[in-house]
């Protein structure tokens, strides 16, 4: 299976999981229409800073893997404003889901996402980042935040 198939059918199941749990398990309304609609330009944002990041480091020949090879440290773009833009993204993609859904169910996902990614995810791929570029990235470090 390739990379991008994988990845596809990763998002997919993320939002059957969201979608299901919303539509199987609403604990309760809180935004109505049309106000979940502030949702849309939120999860359009998301996206767009993810594609913008992801289109950096496909020029640059570089892959969001440091195991792989041939990286180098991007520090421009979205990632002159934010350590983590694809996070940064997905997160925004998912509380803008939250909000076009408007369930108190779908506001869960965003949540979890920032807890797991703040306090594990990112931490460890700092440490891989400092032992891949040393000096380098703890500079960058400094210079950008890890969110905004």
């Amino acid at each position: 299976m390739t990379e991008k198939l994988g990845k596809t059918l990763q998002l997919l199941l993320v939002l059957a999981v969201i979608f299901g749990s919303h539509y199987l398990m609403p604990i309760r309304t809180m935004i109505e229409p049309p106000l979940n609609y502030l949702g849309l330009p939120l999860i359009l944002a998301g996206v767009l800073l993810d594609v913008w990041a992801a289109s950096l480091f496909r020029d640059r020949q570089t892959s969001f893997r440091l195991r792989g090879g041939g990286a180098s440290l991007v520090t421009d773009g979205p990632f002159g404003f934010s350590r983590n833009p694809v996070y940064l993204g997905m997160l925004a993609a998912l509380l803008g889901l939250a909000i076009f859904l408007g369930s108190l169910t779908a506001f869960i996902y965003p949540i979890l996402f920032f807890i797991l990614f703040q306090f594990v995810f990112i931490p460890l791929e700092e440490r891989r980042m400092e032992g891949a570029f040393g000096e380098e990235y703890l500079d960058y470090e400094r210079r950008v935040r890890r969110w905004l």
